[in-house]
């Protein structure tokens, strides 16, 4: 076996690792709210939310994995090492956050970690991380929030006041079901179209550097290729770590009605799709699936009923500890391996 081969494995390996994390943290902002709403059962969701991230990875995924391998730093320091060094990193953040059951951002997570390196070679593309995606960070979850609020204060709570969204005729029917799965799904598949990148895309680009292949013409292909290796392991993830995060996110922060569901999966979904192929920013579905259930919950229980639940509380922990974890380790590990004369 060459050389080469051995080291091309070794980053594909953890990148299937990273999937695997993936796959379960992204598993509750797809599938919670239909989980919440007693709509599926937890067998069939690794298997639903696999197909849907694949197909969004290929359909609608090619600006954010370009974006993470070769716009945060320059492609020409994405070797074997470096990438190794990035895709373990994030994998050991959102490890711990998956054996919590705490849904994280595998963005938010995946950037620091390209952060560290590009900061320590002093080679950060500042323009695209603190002008375009940081911003981005931000304001998509208060949008989320707002929106979800607005439509559970004055539209669907007046509604329910008079009956009809509780109404036995209203939640039992068929096809308001089926759109609630539908939802999920369309959740799922953005999902694919931003998170796979976070893998792909700095794959794609070690490859490139390692065959020594032109970029010109080539790169969107080995990102097709990347992402039929990477997306797979999403189910997987999912099958393992799902239902914990699902039950967490569907079940313990506030319980959904049918019609709940469907605007916090349309709301969510919608606005990361539109971060992936506007400009390609790799953003935090988990983020605006929870302050989607935010929004809803405060205006059907109040924000001091909702925001001190240890749930909610445990969230916001997390999602500023996987990130801080992810671009420590990686800063330490970049910094050991060049001290160690592995970089070149």
């Amino acid at each position: 076996m060459s050389p080469l081969f051995n080291h091309l494995m070794i980053p594909f390996l953890i990148a299937l690792f990273l999937a695997i994390n993936m796959g379960g943290s992204g598993t509750g902002p797809a599938f919670s709210a239909a989980y919440g709403a007693n709509l599926i059962k937890k067998s069939l969701i690794p298997g639903l939310f696999g197909i849907m991230v694949f197909l969004g990875a290929i359909i609608a995924g090619k600006g954010t994995a370009s974006t993470m391998g070769k716009e945060l730093l320059d492609p020409d320091r994405m070797d074997f090492i470096v990438v190794s060094i990035i895709l373990f990193s994030v994998s050991i953040s959102l490890l711990v956050a998956n054996l919590s059951g705490i849904p994280q951002s595998t963005s938010q997570s995946t950037v620091l970690a390209l952060v560290a390196p590009a900061l320590y070679f002093d080679d950060l593309n500042s323009k695209k991380l603190f002008l375009e995606i940081i911003p981005m960070w931000f304001i998509l979850p208060v949008i989320s929030f707002i929106i979800c609020f607005i439509i559970g204060k004055y539209i669907y709570k007046p509604i329910r006041k008079k009956g009809y969204t509780i109404s036995k005729q209203v939640n039992e029917n068929p096809i308001l079901k089926a759109i609630i799965i539908v939802m999920s799904m369309y959740v799922a598949f953005t999902i694919g179209s931003n998170n796979v990148a976070n893998a792909a895309g700095p794959i794609a680009s070690m490859t490139i550097n390692e065959l020594n292949i032109p970029e010109d013409g080539n790169f969107i292909l080995i990102i097709i290729m990347s992402t039929l290796i990477v997306a797979p392991s999403f189910g997987i993830g999912s099958s393992i770590f799902g239902h914990k995060i699902v039950k967490k996110t569907g079940k313990e922060i506030v319980m959904f009605g049918r019609i709940e569901a469907v605007i916090i999966a349309f709301v969510s979904a919608s606005l990361l799709l539109f971060a992936s192929i506007s400009k390609g920013v790799p953003s935090s579905l988990v983020q605006l699936n929870v302050a989607a259930i935010l929004g809803i919950g405060v205006a059907k229980l109040g924000a001091k009923n909702i925001f001190s639940k240890t749930q909610v509380k445990q969230f916001f922990g997390m999602w500023l500890l996987a990130p801080i974890i992810a671009f420590s380790l990686s800063l330490g590990l970049t910094f050991l391996a060049d001290k160690l004369g592995f970089l070149v």
